[in-house]
């Protein structure tokens, strides 16, 4: 094999609490992840030589160590022993820092595409294990799905799927600092927590309008905070239709679940209009990721 292309699936939070602050700066979360159908998609291809070369679709991404991706293919290469050369080009559709693990979505790629290309025979467990030096959400990303994710992120517990729904993606046109996030969260001032357990509950009944009901962000309170646009945004969505809305990880891309798919692309349409939202996407779960194109 001398190719492969893979797409790199993006995650949002159907629930996202924050337990602690631990000695080392970690924080420990207990999080109800799931894969939607937003994806980057990225080919890898032996060349001659014995470097590594990134290329991307978007000028304001990096290309170098500092990327996630080329940190990844250098972990596999010298731990493995690779010599060939290799060049990967990243197609980017996931909104850049927008809360929704697309430079973990592609690292986790990163890794199964280099398993499959080089042959290494690495099992998921055995990736995700390596993969957590790279980051905290990777493993899921390895996994995608619905899960509960546990500890600083890497303690994963396989869900059934989600409800089925129509899925609205929406980020405004601001950046957020997840730094900056998790340094303004105040933890001992938090009126409630997620009922994490209640959202779990009813994915396994396969209840959307619980999921529905119950979702909730503890860093909403930090985020919205600083962009009032996120909570204008939920609004909209909500008064049109959804049967709930929630800011996604960090933020600032908020997600909006619907049980109708009519009433989800009217939304979409009349929330791009608005312009409250630079990028705005209607798509729908995922049980997979790192898939084959």
């Amino acid at each position: 094999m001398e190719e492969i292309t893979l797409k790199a699936m993006a995650k949002i939070n159907l629930g996202l609490d924050v337990i602690r602050r631990r000695e080392d700066g970690y924080h420990e979360v207990r999080m109800i992840m799931q894969t939607v159908n937003l994806y980057d998609e990225l080919t890898f291809r032996k060349q001659p030589g014995d470097k590594v070369r990134l290329t991307a679709n978007l000028r304001s991404l990096p290309t170098d160590g500092h990327n996630l991706i080329v940190k990844t293919a250098e972990l596999l290469r010298k731990e493995f022993g690779i010599r060939e050369g290799l060049s990967i080009h990243l197609k980017k559709k996931i909104p850049v820092a927008a809360g929704m693990a697309g430079g973990s979505t592609d690292a986790a790629a990163a890794f199964a595409g280099m398993n499959e290309l080089f042959g290494l025979g690495l099992t998921l467990e055995e990736l995700q294990k390596r993969a957590v030096s790279v980051g905290a959400d990777v493993p899921y990303c390895l996994q995608g799905g619905t899960a509960l994710s546990e500890g600083i992120g890497e303690i994963l517990t396989e869900l059934p799927s989600a409800p089925r729904c129509s899925v609205i993606i929406a980020k405004p046109p601001i950046h957020v600092s997840t730094r900056f996030v998790y340094e303004n969260l105040r933890l001992d001032s938090l009126e409630k927590h997620p009922d994490i357990d209640g959202i779990l509950d009813s994915i396994r009944e396969g209840n959307i309008l619980g999921v529905a009901e119950r979702l909730e962000n503890v860093l909403e309170t930090v985020t919205q905070k600083e962009y009032p646009v996120i909570g204008q945004i939920k609004q909209f969505l909500v008064h049109r239709g959804a049967l709930g809305a929630l800011m996604s990880g960090s933020g600032p891309t908020v997600f909006a679940l619907y049980d109708r798919k009519d009433l989800a692309a009217r939304a979409c349409e009349d929330l791009r209009r608005a312009g409250l939202a630079k990028q705005v996407y209607l798509t729908s779960f995922s049980d997979k990721t790192c898939i084959r194109k």
